[in-house]
């Protein structure tokens, strides 16, 4: 009998033929089949109606079945990235063997080209947010937490599995007071959110991030005013997350809905809240770990992908804190 890892093929025939049908189950350019490839961890190919899946055992039962039902759902309506998306959130199928298989690569199609992370931390971050609805980037400054972040939003928006993005900040005082700066609160407020716009800017330029601001395609932020909200069909990014309260974690990670995937990132060396505060990330780190449906990737000082002088900075404090000593 075969163990759960152990890689195995598996042929089978989708009936009643119907090439109309398989072509829908299929999508342009068979994007749908890609799609479950990656969040499923398999391969897929067929020669018409007839289907062979390559990989771990428990994923490829899960990717028989699922295609078997969107098969069925093929018949009776039109299938987009967005209702292939939906489809693998409520079977929750694809998380059925995320830890048991290497992550494959991820490749992010934005205005400047592709986007793959660089290292193994970077490509398994960018394979978790692909087959996990809620993740946690976690660690040093120039470690691509948030581009890539943001990489993988304009991707989901791009390919039709989201309606829009929202990037949140907390407006947390680093040593300037809100309000002593000048103009209304979204002034006051844009220069926390100002990274969030870069990363924006560089992905899809800057007229097209105007055009999506103003329809409300693309939504930034504060904390605050994501109280009462429930959000659907949306790719939602808490950044600096380090500097929320436990009760504001708990807020945010509450208002996720149906077809929703949310990022968080943080570095939890750069904590402005005060001395006596818990930060909700670190609480969020050991109460969810181990949760089936969210990841934790961990970045350290040789994620760094900024200039080398970077990553020495952060690995002289690591050594000051007690934590990996220098080089």
């Amino acid at each position: 009998m075969s163990s759960p890892t152990q890689s195995v093929q598996r042929d089978f025939i989708l009936e009643p033929e119907d090439n109309e049908r398989l072509a829908n189950l299929a999508g342009p350019f068979d994007e749908h089949l890609r799609q479950l490839e990656l969040r499923l961890g398999v391969q897929i190919a067929n020669r018409g109606h007839v289907f062979r899946i390559t990989g771990e055992q428990r994923a490829a039962d899960a990717a028989e079945k699922l295609l078997r039902r969107l098969y069925e759902d093929a018949g009776r309506e039109p299938l987009d990235a967005r209702k292939i998306h939906l489809r693998l959130g409520e079977s929750h199928l694809a998380q059925v063997a995320a830890d048991d298989y290497a992550a494959q690569e991820v490749s992010i199609r934005v205005k400047r080209g592709n986007i793959r992370g660089r290292g193994a931390n970077q490509q398994k971050y960018l394979h978790s947010i692909a087959t996990h609805d809620i993740n946690f980037g976690i660690g040093p400054a120039g470690t691509g937490k948030t581009f890539l972040a943001v990489a993988m939003a304009v991707d989901a928006l791009n390919e039709g599995r989201v309606q829009r993005l929202l990037l949140v900040r907390p407006a947390v005082e680093a040593g300037e007071k809100l309000g002593f700066l000048p103009g209304d609160l979204s002034q006051k407020v844009d220069p926390y959110l100002r990274p969030l716009y870069d990363a924006l800017y560089e992905m899809l330029g800057v007229e097209k991030v105007a055009k999506l601001l103003e329809r409300n395609v693309i939504e930034i932020a504060p904390l605050a005013f994501m109280r009462g909200r429930t959000l659907n069909d949306a790719f939602v990014i808490l950044d600096e997350a380090q500097n929320t309260s436990i009760e504001q974690m708990k807020m945010f990670l509450t208002r996720i809905g149906f077809g929703s995937t949310a990022v968080v990132t943080g570095d939890l060396s750069q904590v402005d809240l005060p001395k006596h505060q818990k930060s909700g990330l670190r609480d969020a780190i050991d109460v969810l770990r181990g949760i089936e449906g969210i990841s934790f990737t961990f970045f350290e000082a040789h994620d760094v992908v900024r200039h080398p002088l970077v990553a020495r900075i952060v690995r002289a404090y690591d050594a000051r804190d007690g934590k990996d000593p220098p080089p």
